[in-house]
C-alpha cells in the first residue's frame, strides 16, 4: 500500500496533474469508461442490489454523466486564480486565491450507491489535478470487482489506483500519508474515519446519513405529496441516505395521506417483488426486519430472508420510543408520526442531531418557512423529496453527526482543492510608516489607516 502511495505522490510532485489539458482529458476517460461500460455496470448493480436498468441508469450512471459535463463546461473557470479586494493600506498591491489541489487523495465508497457514490467525488479529486486512492464497498460484490478492473483499465495507476478488500485494507489505508480523505457511509464508522485522520491532521469529507424527518403539514397537497415521499423513500428499497426517513404529519390529515400512500404504492410497485431492490446483505436485512412492529404495519410487512426481499411497508401509530425511531433505518420502513401542534414538533426536532435531510410539505410557504428556518438539517427540499441531490449548483452535504463539508459540481472542486491566498507588493512604492522606529506620528497614522 505504501509503495502505491508514494508512487501517487511522486507523480503529483512531477506537476503532470496540474494542466487544465491534463484534467480534461482524465475526465473525458472516466466519461468514455461509463459510457462504454453501461450494461456490465447495470449487470452488476442488478446482481447486487436487483437494480431496475431505470434505477441504475438515472442514479448511478446518468447522473454521473451529468456530472462530468457540468465539470468540463466550467473547470477552465474554476482553475483561475480569483482577484481579491483589498484594503486601503495594501492599496499598492494586488490580491488573488488560487485553488491549488491538494495531493494524494483517499475515497472511500458506500455500498448502497456503489457507482455514484464512488465516483461522484474522483470527478472533484480529478478536476482539481489530484491523485487518488479509490476504495469501493466490498458489500456488493459483482460492482466491486468490475469497477476495480475498469478503473485499473482506464487510467495510470500513478494517478488514479483501486484498493479491494474489507475492514482490515481500509484501516491499513487509514493508516497512510493521504492529503485528503472522503468518505461516504455510517456516523459510525465516520467517527472512525475522523479520529484516524486527526492522529495526521489530515483534512476529511465525511457524507454520514441520519433519521431524515420528512413533515406534511395540514396545507400539503397530499396526492403529490404521496408520490414524491413514496418515490424518495422507497427508491433503492430504501438504502438511500437522503431518504424520508420517518413522517411527522399533521394529525387533521393524516388519515387522508395514509390512503394516498397505500393507493401510491399499489400503483408504483403493483408487483414489488419484481420491482424492489434488494437489501446489500443478510445483517442488514435482519436489522431492518427487527425493526418491524407487526401491530403497527399498516400496509406491507412481508420478508424473505433468502431472498433478502421486504415489501414496502408503512408503518402508522409510531411514537419517538419506538425501536423503529432509535437509528436509521436505511430500508423500506416508513414510520408514520403524528403530531397536533407544528411548534411542538418543531421543538422536539430542535433537541435532536442534525439530520442529513429535511423534507417539508405545505402549500403555505409561511409554514414552510418557519420550519426550514427554525431547523438545522444538511439538505433538503420543500414539496419533493431527493431531488436536492441531481443539481450540480447546490453543494451537498450534512452538518453535525450526518456529515463534514460539501460536494457536488463547484463544491467538489473545491473540496480537493487549498484554497491559497497571495499578494503581490509593487516595490515601486515603500512607505516606511510599517518600519520601526515608530514614532508618536506613525501611531496616529496607523490609527487613522486601519480604525
Amino acid at each position: 500500500m505504501e509503495g502505491h502511495i508514494k508512487k501517487q505522490k511522486a507523480f503529483f510532485r512531477s506537476g503532470a496533474t496540474r494542466s487544465h489539458a491534463f484534467r480534461k482529458e482524465q475526465l473525458l476517460r472516466l466519461k468514455r469508461m461509463l459510457q462504454e461500460n453501461e450494461e456490465a455496470l447495470m449487470e452488476a448493480l442488478r446482481a447486487d442490489l436487483h437494480k431496475s436498468r431505470f434505477e441504475a441508469y438515472a442514479t448511478e450512471i446518468g447522473i454521473l454523466l451529468h456530472s462530468i459535463d457540468h465539470t468540463l463546461k466550467h473547470l477552465k473557470r474554476w482553475m483561475k486564480p480569483k482577484r481579491a479586494k483589498r484594503p486601503f493600506f495594501l492599496r499598492f498591491a494586488k490580491a488573488r486565491v488560487e485553488s491549488e489541489p491538494k495531493g494524494t487523495v483517499l475515497i472511500i465508497g458506500p455500498y448502497n450507491y456503489p457507482v455514484q457514490l464512488l465516483i461522484e467525488p474522483l470527478i472533484g479529486a480529478l478536476a482539481a489535478g489530484n491523485t487518488a486512492i479509490v476504495k469501493p464497498s466490498e458489500f456488493p460484490v459483482n460492482t466491486e470487482k468490475l469497477l476495480a478492473s475498469l478503473i485499473e483499465d482506464t487510467f495510470d495507476p500513478r494517478l488514479v489506483r483501486a484498493v479491494t478488500g474489507g475492514v482490515e485494507t481500509t484501516r491499513e489505508l487509514l493508516d497512510q500519508p493521504f492529503d485528503h480523505i472522503f468518505f461516504t457511509g455510517s456516523t459510525r464508522v465516520g467517527r472512525i474515519v475522523y479520529e484516524a485522520a486527526a492522529r495526521k491532521l489530515v483534512p476529511v469529507t465525511l457524507e454520514l446519513g441520519g433519521k431524515s424527518p420528512c413533515i406534511v403539514a395540514e396545507s400539503a397537497k397530499l396526492d403529490v405529496a404521496a408520490r414524491r415521499i413514496i418515490f424518495g423513500k422507497f427508491l433503492n428499497a430504501g438504502q438511500t441516505c437522503i431518504a424520508p426517513d420517518y413522517l411527522l404529519v399533521d394529525a387533521k390529515v393524516k388519515d387522508e395521506l395514509v390512503r394516498h400512500l397505500k393507493a401510491t404504492l399499489a400503483e408504483f410497485h403493483p408487483d414489488p417483488e419484481t420491482s424492489m431492490g434488494r437489501i446489500i446483505n443478510d445483517k442488514h436485512f435482519a436489522r431492518i426486519v427487527s425493526l418491524i412492529d407487526e401491530k403497527k404495519v399498516v400496509h406491507g410487512g412481508g420478508h424473505d430472508a433468502e431472498d433478502r426481499y421486504i415489501a414496502p411497508t408503512i408503518i402508522d401509530g409510531v411514537t419517538f420510543e419506538d425501536a423503529v425511531m432509535q437509528e436509521e433505518i436505511f430500508g423500506p420502513l416508513l414510520p408514520i408520526i403524528t403530531y397536533e401542534n407544528l411548534d411542538e414538533t418543531i421543538e422536539t426536532l430542535k433537541d435532536m442531531p442534525s439530520p442529513l435531510a429535511l423534507y417539508v410539505f405545505s402549500e403555505d410557504k409561511d409554514v414552510a418557512r418557519k420550519i426550514v428556518e427554525n431547523i438545522a438539517f444538511g439538505n433538503g427540499a420543500v414539496n419533493d423529496t431527493v431531488y436536492q441531490v441531481a443539481n450540480p449548483h447546490l453543494p451537498f452535504g450534512g452538518r453535525g453527526l450526518s456529515g463534514i463539508g460539501h460536494y457536488h459540481g463547484k463544491a467538489s472542486f473545491d473540496a480537493f482543492s487549498h484554497q491559497k491566498s497571495l499578494i503581490e507588493r509593487s516595490t515601486r512604492v515603500d512607505p516606511s510608516i510599517a518600519y520601526p522606529p515608530y514614532t508618536k506620528r506613525k501611531m496616529s497614522l496607523i490609527r487613522r489607516l486601519m480604525g
